[in-house]
């Protein structure tokens, strides 16, 4: 028999189930507040450390491959409200989690996002004014690091990245002289109205020397002189264990994805004072399902004796609703395609100037320019009358909730078969900050590696496809007035009936007029349009909420200190606790709530 990839001991003060990017914030900064305890962190991904694929930016889109071994690809249920598609989310897999293989772009939360979680659910100590110093903790913003709630001397260094690409400049100086209303500004994400229907350059999560901002390289873990600290990788949480109500540690074992010839048998580890879930919105519930805590009828299903009951666990489950569509761009614009392709030319030349002195493309990812954008007063009626209810509910009192996000990247990560062999592209973004459609996330037995019960939910509530529908119009707009502008990819794009005014534009192959006339969308040309949504809409690897921290009749399964209700000495930390989604992208939310969670529990064995 093969021995063991680790050698873990019986017991820890705490262990943590999950090693991602809230799991590694929390555990490293109580291992340094409270040397004394030993804390233990599980993580059935591999070790990222020293890994340059984890350490260069450029390299983000290999984390994608499907041979990827730091994701885990989720294939949702198929829907008849995307085509009868089965949507697949990635989710990180790996020490770090998402901060060690997103697209590393800086897109923090509106304030209000902060504040809907206390006054909404009830979570005091949750809102803007308890989390934006955590937010400011955790970084150093090197733009400008005297800027408002921003900051100076955290582990997470902000930067614009290496080289910011046309594309995405242009996108954001031409926007204000087409969208007079929508001006260019320093600043997209100050957490205020400002930073709303403003055009501004990208910042990522990327330092000025060209590395890439994760959390176990920059935080205390890999480089973490705390004896009292153990992240482990390869190890595959598998149920908490719960006797008389108190969670007593976890059961575990080497995960054969990692370690494909370590031993299978179930092993188990004792927590002596508390026990930590913290595998993301994807993996958080499944652990508690199969700990027995979840709704009953589904542990019924599979074969999973019930421990407590909570109605909530897997449910409200949120993600970004992500619609690309790809245009084609003039022959000199400097893009990613290349980098994208995996032109060993190219890559060659990138990975020598980043070694050299960290400039260039691979310190970059191509998203140079965006916009938070809201519909002014005048605007809502382009978004019909279906839209009126959501607007209403969710949007007309708090100013600073843009309807999505839209950008510009230099580059065609969506390969087509129709687009012309070595033509340089830029892709639109369009992503909804605040999905109406809620899906759900299950287990499907007891086997941990037995795939889950997944229904995405996207585009269940027609609010979304509306936002989308809106967006695609917007974003054409702009993109088709860039000089850098040679057409649409046609096939990507909505199939408007021939000889209607969208579809005759779809056949220019060079920029318009600033004050040319708009395009007019007919009730046929909109069907088209959402149609195409439906067909091509994905997911910005957004997932959470489906532990959420709420009222337990309101389907709650965590309170505003993280444990989880009925359970005692558990808790859950990761993006799976948001009870509302946030304008973002969630890699500011983990940290956050990383962050959070090491204060709640600080106090709490300070308390001790």
């Amino acid at each position: 028999m093969s021995s063991a990839p680790h050698l873990i001991d019986n017991e820890y003060d705490l262990v943590f189930a999950g090693g991602g990017t809230a799991a590694c914030i929390t555990a490293s900064r109580l291992a340094a507040d409270f040397p004394d305890l030993r804390i233990l962190v599980l993580e059935c991904g591999p070790t990222t450390e020293d890994k340059l694929a984890h350490i260069q930016p450029g390299q983000y889109l290999t984390h994608l491959a499907p041979h990827s071994k730091t994701m885990q690809f989720f294939e949702s249920l198929p829907s008849q409200h995307v085509a009868g598609r089965r949507v697949v989310v990635p989710s990180a897999r790996c020490i770090g989690g998402g901060s060690s293989t997103n697209f590393m772009l800086y897109n923090r939360p509106s304030a209000s996002d902060f504040d809907d979680w206390e006054v909404e659910f009830g979570n005091a100590g949750w809102a803007a004014r308890d989390m934006i110093p955590l937010l400011e903790k955790a970084e150093t913003y090197e733009i400008d690091p005297a800027k408002s709630t921003h900051g100076s001397d955290g582990p997470l260094k902000v930067s614009f990245g290496g080289e910011a690409l046309d594309i995405g400049m242009e996108f954001i100086k031409l926007g204000p002289k087409f969208e007079k209303d929508r001006p260019f500004g320093d600043e997209g994400n100050g957490l205020n109205v400002a930073s709303i229907n403003t055009f501004f350059q990208m910042p990522k999560w990327i330092s000025s020397n060209g590395r890439r901002s994760d959390v176990p390289h920059n935080y205390a873990v890999y480089n973490s002189t705390s004896k009292n600290l153990y992240v482990l990788d390869g190890c595959l949480v598998n149920r908490v264990i719960v006797s008389d109500g108190i969670a007593t540690g976890v059961e575990y074992i080497f995960d054969k994805r990692v370690y494909e010839n370590a031993p299978q048998d179930i092993r188990t580890v004792k927590a002596r004072k508390l026990v930590v879930v913290s595998a993301g919105a994807m993996g958080s519930p499944q652990i508690l399902e199969r700990s027995g805590i979840g709704r009953k009828e589904v542990l019924k299903k599979a074969g999973i004796p019930l421990i407590a009951e909570l109605d909530g666990v897997g449910e409200n489950y949120q993600d970004h609703a992500f619609l690309v569509t790809l245009y084609l761009a003039d022959a000199d614009a400097t893009t990613f395609d290349s980098v994208f392709r995996g032109e060993p030319e190219t890559w060659s030349r990138l990975l020598a100037q980043w070694e050299k002195d960290g400039t260039g493309l691979m310190p970059a990812n191509g998203v140079d320019g965006a916009i938070k954008m809201r519909p002014r007063a005048e605007e809502l009626a382009e978004l019909g009358p279906e839209f009126q209810e959501h607007w209403d509910r969710f949007f007309a009192s708090k100013p600073d909730k843009p309807l999505f996000w839209l950008s510009a990247l230099g580059g065609g990560i969506l390969q087509s078969s129709c687009r012309p062999v070595g033509a340089p592209a830029s892709q639109l973004y369009v992503f909804g900050g605040y999905p109406a459609s809620r899906g759900y996330i299950h287990v499907s037995s007891s086997d941990p590696y037995a795939p889950p019960d997944f229904n995405a939910g996207f585009l269940s509530n027609y609010a979304d496809v509306v936002a989308l529908r809106w967006g695609y119009k917007k974003g054409r707009e702009l993109i088709r007035r860039m000089s850098m502008f040679r057409g649409a990819l046609v096939p990507a794009h909505p199939l408007f009936t021939a000889g209607s005014d969208p579809a005759e534009s779809l056949g220019e192959s060079k920029p318009v007029s600033l004050d040319a006339p708009k395009i007019v969308y007919s009730a046929e040309d909109d069907k088209a349009i959402d149609d195409n949504a439906r067909q091509f809409v994905g997911t910005t690897w957004h997932s959470l909420g489906t532990c959420a921290m709420k009222p337990l009749d309101q389907g709650g399964v965590v309170d505003n200190k993280l444990n989880v209700h009925g359970v005692k000495r558990l808790k859950v930390a990761d993006l799976s606790i948001p009870p509302s989604n946030v304008n973002a992208i969630t890699y500011s939310t983990a940290v956050a709530i990383g962050e959070k969670a090491a204060l709640i529990i600080a106090g709490e064995l300070g308390a001790q």
